[in-house]
């Protein structure tokens, strides 16, 4: 009960400052960046999939993107941290962990070629925070546990994220070189992290197109890794037979200040 009441609480505090100055809530709508933060040490697990199994999560007017002929589900860890939403800070809830689930598309437009992600489900540690995207953007975003642990050198780093789910703390872990390292053009790397438009499947007739704007990442070499994950726990049952694969490949990148677009092109 006191969970609830805490977590209420604090949507309550993010919607006081929201309305606090009445004058920039009027001006929302034309502003550019919804979001501003840093995603920093982003850990992307990368398995190969099926592309039958991400059919029923895929949004009208894309395709489903491929590397090498093979579709890929990434499990991904981060540090969100100072978040701000239309250049407001959100005070003791700026900074947290994020755990997704995505999958990779591509939308032709014109002569463009749009390439993105859907997420099959995103986690963070608070339910306003949950609360807010879902509400504002039809995101399939849930709020459990979570924490983190970063040990770094100058040589080299030791990253950890952990979230509950079912009373078990599941964790994505890696070592890896501190040394900062562009990514090789065509590279499975580039194809994993190069993607800058964000995909929401509204339902079956409608889709949401968003723009996330970010510098190109330096990416650390990864020497070790450690899942554990029930992707059925934490994804359903299409997921399952991902707790007995292992990933094609686990990349590491320093991460950067990002911007999420307010607006949204239905498509």
């Amino acid at each position: 009960m006191f969970l609830v009441e805490n977590s209420l609480s604090k949507l309550a505090s993010i919607a006081t400052i929201l309305k606090k100055n009445l004058c920039l809530l009027i001006k929302i709508k034309s502003m550019t960046n919804f979001l501003q933060a840093k995603w920093e040490n982003i850990v992307m697990a990368n398995y190969a999939v099926p592309i039958s199994v991400l059919q029923p999560y895929l949004p009208t007017g894309v395709e489903i993107d491929t590397y090498q002929g093979n579709a890929y589900v990434s499990l991904v860890g981060f540090l969100f941290k100072d978040t701000r939403i239309f250049k407001i800070p959100i005070p003791k809830l700026g900074t947290f962990e994020e755990v997704n689930l995505r999958f990779y598309v591509y939308r032709k437009e014109n002569n463009l070629l749009k390439r993105g992600v859907v997420f099959i489900n995103e986690t963070v540690p608070y339910l306003p925070v949950a609360w807010l995207a879902n509400k504002l953007y039809k995101e399939h975003y849930t709020a459990v546990k979570t924490k983190y642990n970063w040990q770094i050198d100058e040589h080299e780093k030791h990253i950890t994220y952990q979230w509950l789910v079912n009373k078990k703390w599941n964790s994505i872990y890696v070592e890896a070189n501190n040394r900062p390292l562009e990514m090789p053009k065509n590279s499975f790397e580039e194809f994993i992290f190069e993607h800058y438009f964000g995909y929401t499947k509204v339902n079956d007739k409608t889709t949401e197109e968003y723009k996330i704007n970010h510098p190109s990442w330096h990416i650390n070499t990864v020497t070790k890794t450690t899942i554990d994950c029930d992707f059925e726990a934490n994804y359903g049952i299409d997921f399952a037979f991902l707790n007995s694969a292992n990933p094609a490949s686990v990349f590491l990148a320093e991460g950067s200040t990002i911007e999420v677009k307010w607006k949204r092109k239905k498509i």
